[in-house]
């Protein structure tokens, strides 16, 4: 599926185009290993899948007991006892790279080089060369920002020294610049598992046709696959937001209002197999990679299965309902096979219902988890990328747990007032021109995101933060890492692009000088998507990224100049 193309220049920016708190409390330690996940299944599926397809009597058999679960889910919701208090988590996802900055598919060797103490807190992802990360949850209130900003560094010099061993570099960024179109057609790049098998086969086997890829921006790129490999590329931070049942809506709402804003901050994927797309690219690519709709059903109007939604809603219920009525399933695991429990410590397990839920992909997924003490829901915020350095996922992590605490205090709510198709309109906005987008809002129109944020959602950010109790210092450092990137216009998608064009420079009057006046001919050439000479300045890059990005700066203050 084409996106619509958006020509501006890095440059120029684009014209414009038609309560409840959250709660803060300490974590047990019971707690302290239920919010890791990986972005193909959702956090309760076990981490084997038994077969690479499925029968008609399977899927037929996890149907009906898909709809016994919901009803399950519908009674729970109404009658349990669910966790009353808000804590934060997150899962961060990495690519591993070689010297020469190409995909190193050596995850396996990183994870089994890991320290035995700190094993359980790493495990794989879809793509041979990359890791996931998880995060305890935590309390955000003191010095809590601090402890995550802590604890994510020592788990980064933790995989960092794992991957040395496997001959390995670990990167941070949303889209890994340097894979390449031959990379992704290769059979090599996915982890070997069922489970990955299982998710590839079952995308193609629905869709009937090859996987395409098709997104424009100041270059286009176009190509069809034989399995989701492009998938791979899509690394995330992912943040976890709980919340008791009666606030779940009002968070998610929130969490939906500000997705373009999340998205135009942070933008940190401008490049995808050579080519220069959206400023967060991985938002169009991953949709793509995972799209089990033929041109046909999408004209009909089928939904995507990942998907930004279509309505505000009332009730945590109303999203797995619509994953329910909306959705065949993709992997009908049996609860047997799978081996999870009907009941965990006399809460339903709901095997088939989270499975459902792990096979969609939104943009802001619930989750119902039944491994704590009670049961408990939260928010998964899905679609930040990776990186581009620890300080800046923390203060991207302040700015939307501050601004949804905010949000769903007001009296008159954001999402009363500002319609769902403007919601959307703002979320692909904010991934196509990153900084440069302008987004809609209520009584403001529609307005440059940098100046959405610095004269208005800073402020209420920083009011939600201090309604959580959060150190006055700590929201002073990581919001105003949020305003240098929005006055500066350098998130991680800008430096990638100005860099990028100061590593052509470099190679091309390199070549020149060894090429004489031969060179001369081909000038127009030399800048054009995934040719040697882009892929040389890529890598330069990427190698001078991974070293700003190892200094823990945040990406606004990274000199741009790479030789």
């Amino acid at each position: 599926m084409a996106f619509p193309p958006s020509k501006q220049s890095l440059d120029t920016p684009p014209p414009p185009t038609t309560s409840p708190k959250i709660h803060h409390a300490g974590t047990s330690k019971s707690e302290a290993n239920t919010h890791g996940n990986s972005r193909i299944y959702c956090v309760l599926m076990g981490d084997a899948v038994s077969t690479e397809s499925y029968t008609p009597r399977q899927r037929t058999r996890y149907r009906q007991r898909l709809m016994d679960d919901l009803e399950v889910f519908d009674r729970h919701l109404q009658e349990a006892e669910f966790i009353d208090k808000g804590t934060i988590g997150l899962e961060l996802e990495l690519n591993l790279v070689d010297e020469d900055m190409q995909p190193k598919l050596c995850n396996a060797d990183v994870l089994d080089a890991l320290p035995k103490e700190h094993a359980d807190e790493y495990q794989s992802e879809i793509g041979a060369y990359n890791v996931e990360l998880n995060h305890p949850p935590l309390s955000i209130s003191g010095d809590g920002l601090r402890e995550l900003h802590d604890g994510l560094t020592q788990r980064l010099d933790v995989v960092r020294e794992a991957a040395n061993k496997a001959g390995a570099k670990v990167a941070m960024i949303g889209t890994l610049p340097s894979v390449t179109t031959d990379f992704l057609h290769s059979p090599d790049w996915m982890t070997p598992e069922n489970r990955y098998k299982a998710l590839s086969n079952s995308v193609l086997e629905s869709r009937g046709e090859l996987v395409r890829i098709d997104v424009e921006r100041q270059e286009r790129y176009h190509e069809d696959f034989e399995d989701v490999a492009p998938e791979s590329t899509c690394t995330s931070i992912q943040l976890h937001l709980q919340v008791a049942p009666d606030r779940f809506a009002a968070a998610w709402n929130a969490s939906q209002a500000i997705a373009g804003v999340q998205a135009a901050l942070s933008a940190n994927s401008p490049l995808f197999a050579g080519h220069k797309l959206w400023h967060e690219s991985r938002i169009p690519v991953f949709e793509q990679s995972i799209d089990t709709r033929t041109p046909e059903l999408i004209t009909q109007g089928v939904r995507p299965r990942v998907w930004f939604g279509e309505r505000w809603i009332t009730s945590a219920f109303d999203l797995f309902e619509e994953n329910v009525r909306y959705f065949s399933p993709l992997l009908p695991e049996d609860r047997v096979e799978a081996g999870t429990p009907i009941i965990t410590d006399g809460k339903p397990g709901l095997h088939y219902l989270n499975l459902q839920n792990g096979t969609i992909w939104r943009w802001n997924r619930p989750i119902y988890d039944p491994n704590t003490e009670l049961s408990h829901i939260r928010v998964e915020n899905r679609l930040l990328p990776a990186g581009p350095s620890v300080a800046d996922i923390v203060a991207d992590a302040a700015f939307y747990y501050g601004l949804v605490n905010f949000l769903v205090g007001q009296t008159r709510p954001v999402w009363s007032r500002l319609s769902y198709q403007d919601a959307t309109s703002n979320f692909f906005a904010g991934a196509r021109d990153g900084l440069y987008a302008h987004l809609e809002w209520p009584t403001l129109g529609r307005i440059p995101v940098s100046k959405l944020v610095t004269d208005h959602l800073l402020e209420y950010a920083e009011q939600g933060l201090k309604q959580l109790e959060v150190d006055p210092k700590l929201i002073d450092e990581n919001l105003s890492i949020i305003e240098g990137r929005a006055q500066s216009q350098q998130n991680g998608a800008t430096w990638q692009l100005v860099a990028l064009e100061n590593a052509t420079a470099a190679v091309v009057s390199e070549y020149r000088e060894a090429q004489g006046e031969q060179a001369l001919a081909t000038s127009d050439l030399l800048d054009a998507p995934d040719t040697p000479l882009r892929r040389e300045a890529i890598a330069r890059m990427l190698k001078a990224y991974i070293a700003q990005q190892q200094t823990g700066k945040p990406v606004h203050t990274w000199s741009t100049e790479v030789h």
